[in-house]
This record gives structure tokens, sequence and C-alpha cells, in this order.
């Protein structure tokens, strides 16, 4: 079967006023339909270019792209735009809700771009929220009137709305209690049961031990499990700071 997702030897270089930045280094990554993987790495790691890339929203300097066997490198912005609005979802710290909207209109904001009815979007939506649990009393309310843990769900259910092929979450937990983020983490855990593929941004190491997979990136590179090791041998720390 193929990986959903199928990055080769990709280096993104950015240049500026003070010179290039390398900012990815020869990664290379396969994450399997159906699989939770997290990524994990400190500031300037180059795990925000990694995801930016993954989202379609920047392209690397070299190196290949694969989403669902289809080369990205081959596609128009047209393209690429829809393949973002369809066959990916994306889940943020900051919610990025409307706060003045409904739950229901917030989750079927995506399909509006679409050419889905607007009686099947109302659809789309509500089983899209049941999927991540939200009892029925709050579709009606205002996204400003919900407890983060809600916002959170309400964000997840609008990244699942047009049923995309992977789920990226940047930090979904950073604005949230333990107890609020382990929910929103079981949220993703029985999505992830159910064939959806997520992957992941923490810094914390409780939430990547709900990942079936972690990997971590430093300088640009992505570590081998040799290498984690030597460096958590060098420096205990490096777990917790990461």
């Amino acid at each position: 079967m193929l990986p959903v997702i199928d990055i080769r030897n990709v280096h993104r270089i950015y240049e500026s006023a003070a010179g290039y930045t390398h900012a990815l280094k020869g990664v290379s990554l396969q994450v399997q339909r159906g699989e939770l993987l997290c990524i994990m790495g400190p500031s300037g790691s180059g795990k925000s270019t990694l995801m930016n890339i993954l989202g379609c929203l920047d392209t690397p300097t070299s190196g290949t792209f694969m989403l669902e066997g289809a080369d990205v490198s081959t596609l128009t912005d047209d393209e690429l735009a829809e393949l973002r609005a369809t066959r990916l979802g994306f889940v943020f710290q900051s919610f990025n809700l409307l706060p003045h909207a409904t739950v229901l209109r917030n989750v079927m904001l995506p399909l509006v771009y679409s050419d889905c009815p607007v009686g099947e979007r109302r659809e789309r939506a509500v089983r899209a929220l049941r999927a991540v649990s939200l009892p029925e009393p709050y579709y009606d309310h205002r996204s400003n009137e919900l407890s983060g843990g809600q916002m959170q769900r309400v964000a997840i259910a609008r990244a699942l709305v047009n049923d995309p092929a992977v789920i990226l979450a940047d930090e979904p937990t950073g604005n949230l209690d333990s107890a609020t983020g382990d929910m929103v983490l079981s949220t993703f855990t029985r999505l992830r049961d159910e064939g959806k593929t997520i992957v992941l941004i923490t810094h914390d190491p409780e939430v990547a031990a709900w990942a079936d997979r972690t990997v971590h990136i430093r300088d640009g590179r992505l570590l081998t499990d040799e290498q984690e090791r030597a460096l958590l041998a060098a420096d205990p720390t490096v777990r917790s700071s990461t």
C-alpha cells in the first residue's frame, strides 16, 4: 500500500537580505494511512517548515513530496488550492474559529468554497461534529460561548468536514489544560482508529506519548533512532525541551 505522505530528500532554503537559511536538510519521511505521527523539535529546528510543506503551504527547494501517490510539485496553484481544501484538514493551537458564528456555521465554512449543495453542508457538518462527540445542544451556540476544549473539538470537526486524507495539527493542546488536552487527544486517537491519518506538532512529551510514532527534528534534519538515543545519553534534558 502506498503511504499517504512520502517525502524524499527534501531541502528548503530561504533567501533574504541577511543571506541563506537552510531550514530543511535532506528530510525523508513516510506516513502510512491510519497513522498518528508526532513531530517534535526545539524552536528553530525546522518542524514548522516541514509542516508547511506537508500542508502544501510551501514548496521544497529540492526533493520530492508525494501525497496519496501524486507528485505535489507537478500541480498548478489552482490544483494546490483545491488539494488544501479537499484532501488536507488543519487544526491550530488558537482554534481560528469565527467568534460570533455558530458552531454549525464554523464547521460548514470549508464547504462554502466547494460545489457542495446547501442542504448537504449541514448534514456533513453534523456528521463531523458527531465524530468529535460534541453534544448537539451546542451546535447553535456561537463559538465564543464555548470552552477551550469544545472550541478545539469544533476546529477538528471543521478539519474533518471535507473528509481529508490527512489532518495536520500544530500544537493542538497548547492553549488547553492537561485534562482538556487529554480529551482532545482522545478524539484524535479515536479518529485514527477509524482510519484517519494525523500528523501533529508538539513540544510536550506527554502529548507525543499518544502517538503511534514520534520523529524528532533538529537543525533541519530528522534524527534516526540511534542519533536520538545518543543525544539523550549526552543530554537527558533534551526530551523535556523538545
